[in-house]
């Protein structure tokens, strides 16, 4: 880990940074969105228009990265960044923040891409499970910092805004002034949707759902918070419990994965987070069960989306894994694109408690699925089961592939040590 630290600490302070930024702008646009007056479908245009960007940024990253390098495009994206953070408080229109958090989505993906590059380029067999624990580490404290520093202004003036640009801007310097560029790298081209269902219905509806799920905690939950009549620190601290729930579990769920039927631990991890999404539901009113609510949802829906992976992963050939990691994450990114939308509609409906429902009756209907395949097909047998990768939903498809690779040569090398080889 000091390794790690010692050769990549400037990225990861520069990743940090990003992440500060990143995770205050999205909890403080769903404040300041109720103070401007915009409607609940309005603020859910706007959160969904970020996973829309972020798709795109992701299919077309490493292709401008190619072109110009990796220091232009870190460079370009994060400068527009910078700038749309600054308008959005000088443009206080539902469109305009629609277009911004777009362009911002774009480019927080681009960055990522080519953070993620850097990071794993700079890695060895050796120390890279440790770099992308570390970067899955600071993303996660980047975002739970971030709202404790959401505290520290007033979400209807200007400084709020202009402390993740400066943030995003002061970011760039160690990574840029440290790190040189790494080679171009190709993109995997996606398996086709027809493909992936055939290879794994479980794998592709389930992240689908999850998806859904995901985006529909990360972009409205500051609106829920809003429109329940929280205060700030109850918005902060309920948004920093998802979080702190995905830290906990992410690694003892992947642990038990290779366990255990996969299909089974799906399940039961989508009835889990399904219950914990109803506890929100039905006693709302009470601030502790809202936590334990987000508490539950955070410790399930991330480890769900690593284990749909390696669910997948069971079904294919190594070589076969990139390009079916590619296409989940296109599917994931469709699915993350209707979770506000259709969680607006769901608070528009039936009130602030349609967050909850929403997310409560995707997990449900992913355990359903997961129960329904069991049905259907056998078990691939835990000792043929592939590696599990643990990945956050925010990373991009070169930490996925970076972590599977790591994940498959672990496994060979346990068991080569086990048959003494």
């Amino acid at each position: 880990m000091i390794q790690v630290l010692g050769t990549s600490w400037a990225l990861l302070l520069g990743l940090l940074l990003l992440m500060l930024g990143n995770g205050l702008q999205g909890t403080l646009l769903g404040v300041r969105g109720e103070i401007e007056g915009f409607s609940t479908f309005e603020m859910s245009l706007i959160m969904s228009a970020y996973f829309a960007g972020f798709l795109g940024g992701s299919r077309m990253a490493p292709g401008l990265i190619r072109r110009v390098g990796h220091v232009r495009v870190f460079a370009a994206l994060g400068s527009f960044i910078s700038a749309v953070l600054i308008l959005y408080p000088a443009f206080p229109d539902p469109w305009a923040w629609s277009v911004g958090r777009l362009v911002i989505g774009f480019c927080f993906s681009g960055v990522y891409v080519t953070a993620e590059s850097w990071l794993n380029n700079s890695a060895t067999n050796e120390t890279r499970g440790q770099s992308l624990a570390l970067y899955m580490l600071v993303q996660v404290l980047g975002i739970m910092a971030a709202q404790g520093v959401l505290l520290l202004g007033d979400p209807a003036g200007f400084i709020l805004f202009i402390v993740p640009s400066v943030l995003v801007s002061i970011s760039f310097a160690p990574i840029l002034l440290s790190i040189s560029p790494t080679p171009a790298f190709e993109s995997t081209r996606p398996m086709s949707l027809i493909a992936l269902y055939k290879t794994s219905p479980l794998s592709l509806i389930g992240v689908f759902l999850v998806g859904g799920a995901f985006s529909a905690q990360f972009g409205m939950a500051a609106v829920f918070g809003t429109q329940a009549g929280l205060s700030l620190p109850q918005i902060s601290l309920f948004i920093t419990m998802f979080y702190v729930g995905a830290v906990l579990a992410l690694y003892p769920l992947g642990w038990l994965s290779d366990r255990v039927d996969r299909r089974l631990l799906i399940a039961c991890e989508a009835i889990t987070a399904g219950v914990g999404a109803m506890i929100g539901f039905v006693f709302g009113e009470s601030y502790v069960a809202l936590l334990i609510s987000a508490g539950i949802i955070g410790a399930m829906t991330n480890p769900l989306y690593s284990l749909l992976l390696a669910y997948l992963n069971d079904y294919l050939e190594h070589d076969q894994m990139a390009a079916g990691s590619a296409g989940m994450m296109f599917v994931n990114g469709l699915g993350a694109i209707g979770g506000p939308l259709l969680t607006g509609y769901a608070m528009t409906m039936t009130g602030p408690g349609g967050f909850f429902l929403f997310i409560g009756v995707l997990l449900l209907i992913t355990a359903a699925y997961a129960g329904y395949r069991m049905l259907r097909r056998p078990d691939t047998g835990v000792e043929e089961a592939g590696a599990y990768a643990p990945v956050l939903m925010s990373s991009t498809g070169v930490a996925v592939e970076a972590a599977q690779e790591w994940a498959h040569e672990a496994a060979e090398e346990a068991a080569e040590e086990e048959t003494g080889g």
